[in-house]
């Protein structure tokens, strides 16, 4: 069988808070309205979120064996993600992140990396390079074991076989290396960071010297997600810019690899880039009316129904 997606990165537990009103003070105790396991990590919300639209998405990543990868492995089936790729290590935990939603904010994060620090290339079923058609990694940087000229290779070889190759970045800590990026970005027709995330990387602020950086860096199509100010597109043929949809905001968790899955869905579907960047943004906005990263993001039918009756601003520019 075909996969639409194998969708290759790190994998969480995520623990996330109902928004407060403000951070607690030293040794103070506050009351939110609930907290709850729920399924993080940029490969498992991109297969989650493609499989709610219906899309056939396999999931490669490294857990541990114990009770929050019994959690995310479950959830990512029950979801409808083929888990086969997932691999449980007996002597690592599986990585955890405590979201912290404060209402007017942005959320925080505090995460221990666990068992994604052994994730490499390798790891990725062999046979699925043949059944899929686009191939998603997500959290680069965050997995010091995969080697960059590996994942080129990956990538070259994904390409051959008429795959799309999607890159995205977590920098944890604000750790990167520019380097190692430039040995994958040649293979990437997809590059997908965040502004912050573009800034710490080169140094400039502006979005669209970012977009050019990485177009000269090797990196086919360019997408600078901008949170509220919606996303710059940058191609050979293509210079675009969209707002966003607007939604009641809850919390961000999980809203960049939800307009990531949109913008993948639809390159599945045979979009052009302005189709994919409205794809990806209804996708985002879906996920931030709810705290958790995959709760609240949309079915095909929630999707098809909410891109009719509200209209996207895209610009060339």
């Amino acid at each position: 069988m075909s996969i639409d997606c194998l969708c290759a990165g790190i994998l969480v537990a995520d623990h996330v808070c109902e928004p407060l009103d403000r951070l607690p003070a030293a040794g103070e105790l506050m009351i939110t309205a609930g907290h709850r396991l729920s399924l993080g990590g940029c490969a498992s919300n991109m297969a989650l979120d493609l499989a709610r639209l219906g899309a056939k998405t396999g999931v490669a990543g490294c857990v541990g064996d114990d009770l929050f990868g019994r959690f995310i492995e479950q959830t990512l089936r029950d979801g409808g993600a083929n888990t086969d790729g997932v691999r449980r290590l007996p002597d690592v935990a599986t990585a955890s992140t405590m979201v912290i939603n404060v209402r007017g904010e942005d959320r925080r994060f505090i995460t221990a990396v666990g068992a994604n620090v052994e994730f490499q290339v390798g790891h990725i079923p062999a046979d699925w390079l043949d059944r899929a058609k686009v191939l998603y990694v997500g959290g680069y940087f965050m997995m010091p074991s995969v080697n960059p000229d590996e994942l080129r290779a990956l990538f070259a070889n994904a390409r051959a076989r008429g795959a799309r190759t999607v890159l995205d970045v977590v920098l944890l800590g604000g750790e990167s290396n520019l380097d190692d990026l430039a040995r994958v970005l040649p293979e990437t027709d997809v590059f997908l960071p965040n502004e912050d995330e573009a800034a710490m990387l080169l140094g400039e602020t502006e979005p669209l010297a970012q977009a050019e950086q990485f177009r000269r860096l090797g990196a086919g199509t360019v997408v600078i997600t901008r949170g509220g100010e919606g996303a710059l597109l940058l191609s050979e043929d293509e210079r675009l810019r969209c707002g966003i949809y607007d939604v009641e905001l809850i919390g961000g968790t999980g809203a960049g690899d939800a307009f990531d899955a949109g913008y993948c869905f639809g390159l599945l579907e045979g979009e052009d880039p302005a189709g994919c960047l409205r794809w990806g943004s209804a996708l985002g906005a879906s996920c931030v009316r709810s705290a958790g990263a995959t709760d609240s993001v949309f079915t095909r039918e929630e999707a098809d129904a909410f891109m009719r009756d509200h209209p996207l601003t895209i610009e060339r520019f």
